[in-house]
């Protein structure tokens, strides 16, 4: 796993051992900032799930001015810092430590407005609708601001459009899909 492009680039990320963290292979990655490529400079991005942080910080490398990283695993969150260190990318971001669930009006991450959330719970969990409620119980989404779920490539999307929100993009791979949306 490595930074792929940007002020950081080519720098490899440190993984996390025995967490049960899936991390996006460097292909899919790759895919995905390149659709967002115009989108990047001088964002906020909201990395839910995190892992390790790779997501967050190849945001960071191509230009994002500020990531928030929220994982619930302790392992991951001195990953995320260790790998924010390394990349020379720490100042212009905030982990924290917290189960999604758990996050309400009073956490630090709900005092910010983000151009980018990024959702990639485990992917047998109902977490996405619990991310997604999040969202729009505290406002996080910046107007026009686009939230990207990656998920299993036969997971149903149904509840997505339920929670309120508008798909306007489905770019598939193999084994899973990242789902691009908007507030309706």
């Amino acid at each position: 796993m490595r930074v792929i492009s940007g002020k950081a680039r080519s720098i490899p990320l440190k993984s996390c051992d025995g967490d049960n963290i899936r991390p996006t292979t460097d292909i899919i990655k790759e895919t995905l900032f390149n659709i967002l490529q115009f989108n990047l400079s001088d964002i906020s991005f909201l990395d839910l799930f995190a892992g390790c942080g790779g997501i967050g910080i190849e945001a960071l490398s191509r230009g994002a001015a500020f990531a928030y990283f929220v994982d619930s695993s302790k392992n991951a969150c001195e990953v995320i810092n260790q790998n924010l260190e390394k990349t020379k990318l720490i100042d212009n971001s905030k982990t924290l430590c917290i189960d999604v669930r758990r996050i309400d009006e009073s956490s630090d991450v709900c005092k910010y407005k983000y151009d980018i959330i990024f959702i990639d719970p485990p992917y047998e969990s109902n977490l996405y609708e619990t991310a997604l409620k999040l969202i729009k119980n505290y406002n996080l989404l910046k107007e026009n601001g686009i939230v990207i779920l990656e998920m299993p490539i036969k997971k149903d999307t149904d509840f997505i459009e339920k929670l309120n929100y508008n798909i306007y993009r489905i770019k598939e791979y193999k084994s899973n899909k990242h789902i691009f949306c908007r507030n309706n």
